[in-house]
């Protein structure tokens, strides 16, 4: 199953800088909507996130269904959280999202979700990070403004 990423887990892997993390810990394939990975783009060009190579994701463009479906979603959801929601519901797709309302809408919606602290768990979970390192990205995370439901990875993975 393919796995999109909104700007709000683009911008967190981003800001310690480690997009590569996503890559190795997600072994479906990956992709981002081109509405998401211009508000990530924006971000970086304003100084917000630091710039990163993301070119190995897959990118997404959405069919005429999921447009119409997208400007529904965009009443009360941002550009890119609407578009992966959109793409996500029509295809079948896994969304990678850390936004509160757009996870409540896709749980609404059956829509397999996943975001920064489950990335992060996978990787402390397969042995690609330690404990140590995924609370020390995480504190990174949180410190450059992430909101984060949990302030360690214990918390996650003891469950």
């Amino acid at each position: 199953m393919t796995v999109l990423l909104d700007n709000t887990v683009l911008s967190n892997f981003s800001i310690v800088c480690r997009p590569d993390l996503v890559r190795l810990a997600l072994v479906e394939q990956v992709g981002v909507t081109e509405q998401a990975l211009q508000e990530m783009r924006e971000g970086a060009a304003i100084g917000k996130i630091p710039s990163c190579n993301w070119d190995w994701l897959a990118r997404v463009t959405l069919t005429p269904a999921e447009q119409s479906q997208f400007e529904i979603f965009h009443e009360h959801l941002g550009t890119g959280e609407a578009s992966c929601l959109a793409v996500a519901r029509q295809r079948g797709y896994r969304l990678a999202t850390d936004d509160k309302d757009a996870r409540r809408l896709a749980q609404q919606l059956g829509i397999s979700l996943t975001g920064t602290i489950g990335i992060l768990g996978i990787l402390v979970k397969n042995g690609e990070l330690s404990l140590i390192e995924g609370n020390r990205l995480l504190l990174e995370m949180v410190a450059a403004g992430y909101r984060s439901p949990v302030t360690t990875l214990e918390e996650v993975l003891s469950q």
